[in-house]
């Protein structure tokens, strides 16, 4: 394999820095990989490159706490060994730059990143739309509108990194503020920006680490998604989005036995899921905070008992998403709203707190938890933008 190392950087010129957002899934909990609907937001943790041309063939990445990266853009092909490495995210993002005949050049990228690793908040694809950004506003006179950002990062992300992801990450933090996002045609997915004012509201958003370890849960992940499959299946279809809920109950008695009633299940969210997100966003549209918040607790509340994704298989002394979400329901009494956040098993749960419970909240919360579990965020209006 070919080592760039850059040459020169005492040539350096005009420095630019680039910020993306970090999301936050607010509905739609793992309804993107079947083709359905999803409110999400981006959040005002950020990730942030200092950019300086090099005059190389070299994008050179440092982050900070990370070995330093270079990519040759004389080779932008697929690396298996890159696979799961930043390297491959920014050798896809570059290819598919390339491929659109971006005039490519090389450049030293500073970064630092407030965007925490597995929090559910999606590190990765602050930093593939941070690396489109760049390419797009530097080398390709920002021709590429943020959607399309967005599924140049989820390619980087399929095919060089190696991760089947869906478009919902990438689309949020590139667009930025609250969108709606319908994936019924996921080459040109409908994306609707909404107007919503949390603090206004009188709410905070946090998001709850719930100190889960993510190791091991690969299987559990992709057991949602292959169990759905099984359904698609016996349907004759490829995604639970092409299957009317009508015909999908009627088929429930054949389809009992020739799929787990796991399967099904995990289905009937899906398709309540959706519902309860263009609810939402029906909500939002009349400002009324309250309807959004019963549909968000009902969300929370369908994951758990029909998706499933709280606690692993077997799991009885480790229960660590389940014991935040029960803190949540003791410590708001019945008020704003909670539920799993992102892919569930580990990670993080999302909490809507009232404005003037939130320090006695977050203090309780991080009582049991240790402490900077509690993350209170704000959404960010802006999606992945160069600020000079």
């Amino acid at each position: 394999m070919l080592v760039c190392v850059p040459e020169g950087r005492h040539n350096m010129k005009q420095t630019y820095v680039f910020s993306a957002p970090g999301r936050t899934e607010i509905g739609g909990n793992h309804t993107d990989h079947q083709h359905g609907c999803v409110l999400a937001a981006a959040v005002d943790l950020e990730t942030v490159a200092k950019v300086t041309l090099n005059g190389t063939d070299c994008i050179v990445v440092q982050s900070e706490g990370y070995p330093l990266v270079a990519v040759d853009l004389a080779d932008l092909s697929v690396h298996e060994e890159e696979k799961n490495t930043t390297a491959a995210l920014v050798r896809g993002v570059a290819s598919a730059f390339a491929k659109r005949g971006a005039s490519l050049q090389g450049f030293d990228a500073e970064i630092r990143s407030d965007v925490l690793p597995g929090s559910g908040l999606s590190s990765s694809a602050a930093f593939e739309v941070l690396m489109g950004t760049i390419c797009n506003e530097l080398f390709y006179n920002s021709r590429l509108t943020p959607m399309e950002v967005a599924q140049i990062g989820q390619y980087a992300e399929n095919v060089y990194f190696g991760k089947p992801c869906g478009l919902m990450d990438q689309m949020a933090s590139a667009v930025g503020g609250t969108v709606f996002i319908d994936f019924e045609d996921t080459d040109a997915p409908m994306v609707l920006r909404m107007d919503f004012d949390l603090q206004k509201a009188g709410y905070a958003l946090c998001i709850i680490d719930s100190g889960a370890d993510h190791a091991d849960l690969t299987d559990e992940y992709a057991a949602i998604p292959g169990e759905l499959g099984q359904i698609c299946q016996f349907f004759g279809k490829n995604f639970l989005r092409q299957i009317p809920e009508k015909e999908f109950y009627r088929g429930l008695p054949q389809l009992r036995g020739q799929v787990s009633d796991r399967a099904i299940l995990r289905a009937m969210h899906v398709y309540q899921e959706n519902h309860r997100v263009l609810q939402q966003v029906q909500a939002l549209k009349k400002n009324d905070v309250d309807i959004f918040l019963h549909l968000v607790k009902e969300s929370g509340r369908s994951s758990w008992m029909y998706l499933q994704n709280i606690t692993p298989a077997g799991a009885i002394l480790h229960q660590e998403v389940a014991v935040v979400l029960a803190l949540c329901d003791h410590l708001l009494q019945g008020r704003g709203a909670y539920r799993v956040h992102g892919g569930g098993f580990a990670g993080t749960v999302q909490a809507f707190v009232p404005l003037e419970l939130l320090d006695e909240f977050c203090a309780d919360m991080e009582r049991v938890l240790g402490s900077g579990k509690c993350h209170v965020l704000n959404i960010r209006p802006q999606g992945g933008v160069r600020v000079q």
